[in-house]
Formats: structure tokens, C-alpha cells, sequence
């Protein structure tokens, strides 16, 4: 891309305190267009004429900075009809500040930088341009101190220091036009309850676990301070609680300037439900001047659902806000503590449920260029995308890495574009590729370091990795990606010859290793040939073998019957992770139990997705009992209650009990599967989906002892009807209604 402007930095160095370069620029006409493009390494705001410019927030976003950086386009032509003084604010951001667990400071960058450009063309044909250079000067800002994770002090009294004029920066990075969603403000909550705790804490609760920060509008005496402190939930006995964000502070400091102030981040942003007031300058709280600002990337809902059972609502609800929480420009892992990454195996197993609740194929496009620019030479694909700790060896797992299959194939049966899945064949490519060559033995992924079944409950409680064999996971996920691939490739006119025959080896090698005789023998991690074999089977090891298609038909149905005998046991329970989890019901439905697939959604006890429903979840939390039923915690080192992983389930519920599935030969909904599951338990489903050809529509509902069906096909598509009762039918555009 053209730049017409130099990176630039502060010539003093204010560490975490935001400087904001200036230049004054008078149009010598009038003028037709103006345009200012601006990027940075850390975070930038643009302001003319002391006026935010632009909707978006926390631009120019998190890339892989090594890489690439995006650049921001403003058209400021309203602006500029006189003398205009521009202001940039800088912080640190992503690029420059604390990031990753183990805070790896200055990871992308040294130094926050900046460059834009302003084009201005006038009415008579003629031009002016004006870039960032050594002319620019620069001050100190009221934002005195901004990190990520630790928060933001905003000091209204703070006075205004020229540095001096900027200093060249040497950045070597490539800038890119704007690819991905912009982060924006949406929804502004107002508390629902002020709160004075057991320990006399004064607290807002806004009702809902977000990602954002909080706006306030205060007029108090001058240089007097409100502090704020945020927190996801309140320990048992009704306090405070902020020991699971770690070391990351999420403190916001303002300075009243004695004025009408309206305070709020600009480079920074929390993860929180509940505000603690450490400092406040007056005895009586209104609540009225605070406002949390719901932040992520801007992204059109899509999808709708809603059932006759409420706690079901509540989930969706809880899938739904832990998507907004966690899709902040890219898919992260949690909102609030010392972490905040894009985390791959979080991100593929939720990737097809995040398609049908907002339309997140340009949110993907970005971030997969992300994933395909920091793939290695040898195809490896890391566990954290843009990358950004210190050890990279240790981070290319089984089911993490496979995300650069498994999103490029769901995002294109969810939208259809064969350019998005052409772009990123490549990268599909190339991670099968590495895990054909990363074992000891050709057709089995053995070996490595993994995460496995991370959280499942069926391992040593002190350990996150689950009792499923991680050389189990990554041969299944061999397999599985093998077959995404080919799939890609044939729609894309390949020869996928080659591939098939290796899915088939691969196939063979797992079931002569796993499935010896059509029966599970789990191999233990660490075990050798000679060693004393200790009996061992999990539910994901089932799940993943009746998913993926790894049996023999012959031996499916024993299988899937262990599986559900297992389940049973359990106290109709699963025991399974971040793996297992996602494909569970799918497994159960698809193999004869679509019964017991119901039970387990519908199931209260821990581990179920409606336990932390009946705790008062308003997200989904990262463990299944991140909250004990004795209201002690899981853990203060790894426990979020803002995790999306789980909320995978509701492709489950799309898909099977609405009954709503593409068809990969018509992807984007082109043609469409419609197989609806009734049960009683959620007593109606209504749910919508804005396809690419129009809005489809789902009702079924009770009455009596009869099922009634309602569809709304749009105009172009085809869908492929098969009730409960064996009916079937081919129907095209239009709205029907049926009863059985």
C-alpha cells in the first residue's frame, strides 16, 4: 500500500502514559474530498479540531504486527472547512505493552508509533497532501497511564507538556487497508443494583459479564479521584472478588478536572460485570452516571432463536454475550485477566456456532490471514494467533492447530465464498502437510506436546489436559482435517486424489492402534511397548471416533452404545473437554440416542451447560464448575467466566433440534437440510438465519399430542424436508406448514 507519510514516535519516552502528536492544516480552497489514513504500532485517536473522528474504538486493531498492520480510511471532508488542528493520541496497546501470560513486554515493538496521511482534493482539481514527519509536535495527554490488561488513569488536571517535534521510527512492517470488522461501541448498560458488600464495598453491578469499560459523567472538586476496580462475580459470602484476573489490574483512575467530565478508556478495556468503587468522592452513589460501554468487533447479528424453556434462553443469552465478549477483532480466549489471546482451539470449535449467530466472515478473513501469515515453512500453525510469547515450540497441538482447516471449511459452508476457501487452501494444505511429517510414524500423529481434552473431568483434578491420550486426539484430528481438506479441494476443482489415499492409511493406522477387533484400546500417554496396559477408555475417545468417521460401520453401533452406557453411568453427565464436547450431541444424535443427547443439554449437575445457568451465568465460563456448588472457586490461576468454547452447543441446537444445516455441495444455505428433532423439554423453537439468499425461518410447537412445523424458505433456495416421521420432500422457495 502507497504511504505518504513516516512512522514517527515521541522524542522522550513516557512509558505508559499516552502523547498525542499535532499539526495544524488550513485548506487554501475549498474543498471536494478529504481522506486521512492513519496507523500505529500500539493504539491511536484521531481528533480534529478536538473531535473524535471515526465510529471505530482501540484501532488500528491486534495483527500480526511483525507482518502486517492495518490502516485506517476517514473520510474528514465535513471537518475541513477551515483551519483544522489535528490531534493523534498514542498509547501502547497490543503492540508496544504487556501482553500474553508471563508478560512479554515490547513484544512487536519498542516504542509506540505512528503514521497517517491526509489527501485532500479540492473543488477546482488540484491537491494538497499532508503526512506525519519530523514536523509534527508532540505532547504530553491527560491519559497518563494505559496498559491492556492493568487499565487506564485519565487525569483531567494533568498539564500539557510539549516533548518536542516527533523522531523517525524505524518500523518495519507492512500496512495493509483495513480488512476486518471495526472494533466499535454497542450497547451502554445502566448498573441494575448498587451493592455495599459484607466487607463495606461500594458496588455497581450491571447486571451482565461483558467486554468494554465504563463511561461516566461526573462534575466533583477538582483533582478529586474515582476508582474503579472490576470484577466478574462476588465470592460466596457476597464480596468483591477479582482473584481469577491474576496479575492484570483492570483498575481505571479519573482525575476530575472540577468541571462537567465525561471520563472513559481510550486505550485500554475490561472484562467485568461488577465495578467496586475504591475511591469516590461522594458518600451517596447515583447510578445514573455510569454507563458500561459494551466493546467488540462490529459484526451484524444473523441469527435468532428462541424456545419455550427459559433456562435454554438463558444459555443461548450466555452463548450469545460470550461471542461479543471474546470477538474483539480477534477470536480470544477470555476478556478480563493477563490474557486476552487468540487461542486456535478455542476458536475451532466454535467457529460454526459463531456463523450462525453474526455474520463473521470478515472477522475470519482478517484473522486467518493472521493465522496463514505466521504459519511456519514447515506448516506448523501455532496455538496462539497473532503470536506473542516468548516459547513458541510448545504451542503446535492437535485440535488447535487444526483450526486452519476447520475454520476455512466452516466459513465457507456458512457463506459460501469459494474465494475465501481458495485463499486459504494453501494454509489447509500445508498444516496437513505437518502433521503427515511431524510423528515417528507416517499415518499416526504420535508424539509432541499437546493440550488434549483440555478441562475434561475425567483426569487427575489437578490437570487441565483430560484423560484422553493427546496421540488419540491428533491422529483423530489427522484424519479430520485430512478429510476437511479433500473436501476443500474438490470444491475447488483439485486433484485430491493423493490426499484421499492418505485419509485412507490414516484411517487404517488409527484403527489397527485404537481399534483393534472394532473395540477401544486407548494407548496411555507415555506408555511403551512391554508396559503393563492399565484399561482406559473416555468419552471423547468415543466421540471423536463415532464424529469423525473412524469405525467401521460394522462397529458403530457398539460403540455408540458404550458411549451412551458411559454417559449413564455418569449420572447422565459427560466428563468431556474442550475437544469432546462440541461434537457430543452430534455423536448421540447421529447414532440412534437423540434421547439422551436431550438429557444431557437439559441436565442441571455439574458438568452440564445449564449448572452455570442455575448459578446466575450470564456467559459461558471456562471450566464446567468454575463455581462450585459450595460457592468456592475452581481455581484463581485459570478461571474464566467469559469462555465461549462451550458454547458450541448451540450448533446442536440449530442444527438438530431447529433442524437447520447447509448442504456442502450449495454452501452459504443455497440448499439447505431441514430435519428438525422435537422434544417436549424446550416446548417451542422459533429461529431465523439472514443467509446470503435471504432469511430462513424454523417454528415447531406442541399441540396436544401432535407436532406442528413452520418454514420460510427464501427466494433461490432449496430445501431438502425429513421429519420425524419419515416424511421427506424437496422444497423450494416459500412458506409451509405440516403436523404429525
Amino acid at each position: 500500500m502507497k504511504q505518504n507519510g513516516i512512522w514517527i514516535a515521541s522524542p522522550v519516552d513516557q512509558g505508559q502514559a499516552a502523547v498525542g502528536f499535532r499539526q495544524e492544516f488550513c485548506p487554501a480552497k475549498p474543498v471536494r474530498r478529504a481522506v486521512f489514513q492513519v496507523s500505529a504500532m500500539g493504539i491511536y485517536a484521531l481528533y480534529i479540531n478536538g473531535r473524535r473522528v471515526g465510529k471505530g474504538v482501540l484501532t488500528p486493531g491486534w495483527t500480526s504486527y511483525s507482518h502486517r498492520v492495518q490502516v485506517q480510511s476517514y473520510d474528514v471532508t465535513e471537518l475541513l472547512t477551515g483551519p483544522a488542528r489535528i490531534e493523534i493520541g498514542l498509547g501502547q496497546g497490543w503492540a508496544v505493552g504487556y501482553i500474553g501470560y508471563g508478560h512479554t513486554n515490547h513484544y512487536f515493538a519498542d516504542h509506540p508509533s505512528l503514521i497517517g496521511w491526509l489527501e485532500v482534493t479540492y473543488t477546482d482539481g488540484s491537491t494538497a497532501l499532508l503526512g506525519t514527519d519530523e514536523s509534527w509536535d508532540v505532547y504530553t495527554t491527560e491519559v497518563t497511564s494505559s496498559e491492556i490488561y492493568h487499565g487506564e488513569t485519565v487525569d483531567k488536571t494533568a498539564p500539557t507538556t510539549f516533548l518536542g517535534k516527533a523522531v523517525r521510527s524505524d518500523v518495519r512492517t507492512r500496512l495493509v487497508p483495513q480488512q476486518g470488522e471495526w472494533i466499535t461501541e454497542q450497547e451502554r448498560l445502566a448498573p441494575v443494583e448498587v451493592i455495599r458488600t459484607p466487607k463495606g464495598e461500594r458496588v455497581l453491578d450491571f447486571g451482565q459479564n461483558m467486554t468494554g469499560y465504563v463511561e461516566l459523567r461526573i462534575r466533583a472538586p477538582r483533582g478529586s479521584r474515582v476508582v474503579l476496580h472490576h470484577a466478574e462475580v462476588l465470592d460466596r459470602d457476597g464480596n468483591f472478588y477479582t482473584g481469577n484476573y491474576r496479575s492484570a489490574r483492570n483498575e481505571n483512575i479519573f482525575v476530575c478536572s472540577g468541571g462537567e467530565d465525561v471520563f472513559k478508556p481510550t486505550y485500554s478495556f475490561q472484562g467485568f460485570r461488577y465495578v467496586q468503587l475504591v475511591e469516590f468522592p461522594f458518600d451517596t452513589v447515583d447510578p445514573d452516571l455510569f454507563r458500561a460501554v459494551v466493546v467488540h468487533s462490529d459484526m451484524k447479528r444473523i441469527g435468532r432463536f428462541v424456545c419455550g424453556n427459559e433456562k435454554i434462553n438463558q444459555l443461548y443469552h450466555n452463548i450469545l454475550w460470550g461471542q461479543k465478549s471474546n470477538y474483539l477483532d480477534i477470536p480470544t480466549d477470555c476478556p478480563q485477566r493477563d490474557e486476552r489471546l487468540g487461542w486456535t482451539g478455542d476458536a475451532q470449535v466454535f467457529c460454526r456456532t459463531a456463523a450462525i449467530n453474526y455474520d463473521v466472515e470478515t472477522f475470519f478473513r482478517k484473522w486467518l490471514t493472521d493465522v496463514a501469515l505466521e504459519q511456519g515453512r514447515d506448516g506448523a500453525v501455532s496455538g496462539i494467533i497473532p503470536h506473542c510469547l516468548k516459547n513458541k515450540s510448545t504451542l503446535v497441538s492437535a485440535a488447535w492447530g487444526d483450526v486452519a482447516c476447520v475454520a476455512p471449511w466452516q466459513m465457507y459452508l456458512a457463506y459460501g465464498d469459494k474465494g475465501l476457501l481458495k485463499k486459504n487452501f494453501p494454509l489447509m494444505k500445508k498444516w496437513v502437510d505437518y502433521i503427515h511429517s511431524a510423528g515417528p510414524e507416517e499415518y499416526l500423529w504420535l508424539g509432541g506436546q499437546h493440550y488434549g481434552d483440555w478441562l475434561a473431568m475425567d483426569g487427575d483434578p489437578d490437570r487441565c489436559e483430560g484423560a484422553t491420550p493427546t496421540d488419540m486426539i491428533a491422529s483423530a484430528y489427522f484424519a479430520y482435517s485430512t478429510g476437511l481438506l479433500i473436501q476443500a479441494g474438490e470444491a475447488l476443482g483439485e486433484d485430491m486424489s493423493a490426499y484421499r489415499r492418505l485419509r485412507e492409511r490414516v484411517v487404517e493406522a488409527f484403527r489397527a492402534r485404537y481399534l483393534p477387533d472394532g473395540r477401544l484400546r486407548l494407548v496411555p500417554n507415555g506408555w511403551k511397548e512391554g508396559d503393563a496396559f492399565p484399561p482406559l477408555e473416555t468419552q471423547t475417545a468415543y466421540v471423536l471416533i463415532l464424529y469423525f468417521g473412524l469405525c467401521e460401520e460394522k462397529d458403530r453401533q457398539a460403540l455408540a452404545d458404550r458411549l451412551a452406557e458411559m454417559i449413564r453411568e455418569n449420572g447422565t453427565r459427560m466428563t468431556t473437554g474442550f475437544v469432546g464436547t462440541p461434537y457430543l450431541l452430534h455423536a448421540l444424535t447421529e447414532n440412534g440416542y437423540n434421547d439422551l443427547a436431550y438429557e444431557l443439554l437439559m441436565q442441571e449437575r455439574a458438568p452440564s451447560w445449564l449448572y452455570s445457568v442455575c448459578h446466575g451465568a450470564t456467559t459461558m465460563w471456562e471450566h464446567w464448575n468454575s463455581l462450585k456448588e459450595d460457592g468456592s472457586f475452581w481455581s484463581t490461576t485459570m478461571n474464566s467466566f467469559n469462555h465461549y468454547a462451550y458454547g458450541a452447543v448451540f450448533d446442536w441446537i440449530f442444527s438438530v433440534a431447529c433442524g437447520v444445516s447447509p448442504v456442502s455441495a450449495a454452501p452459504g444455505y443455497r440448499e439447505v437440510n431441514l430435519a428438525p428433532r422435537p422434544d417436549r423439554c424446550l416446548g417451542f423453537v422459533q429461529t431465523s438465519l439472514e443467509t446470503r439468499h435471504g432469511c430462513l425461518r424454523v417454528h415447531w410447537y406442541y399441540k396436544g399430542d401432535r407436532v406442528y412445523y413452520e418454514f420460510e424458505i427464501p427466494a433461490g433456495v432449496t430445501a431438502h424436508l425429513r421429519l420425524p416421521s419419515g416424511y421427506a420432500a424437496d422444497l423450494p422457495a416459500g412458506c409451509y406448514h405440516f403436523a404429525e
